[in-house]
């Protein structure tokens, strides 16, 4: 699971931010899927 904002303090990540470091986190994701499924 991937969080954007903090409950707590109200920290939040802009727009460009999660669509870019979500984006890098789903590759990484992906790519151990398809490296996992290679065993």
């Amino acid at each position: 699971c991937t969080i954007s904002d903090h409950i707590l303090t109200g920290e939040a990540t802009s727009a460009e931010e999660r669509q870019n470091t979500f984006r890098d986190m789903m590759e990484v994701a992906l790519e151990v899927a398809v490296r996992m499924n290679e065993k």
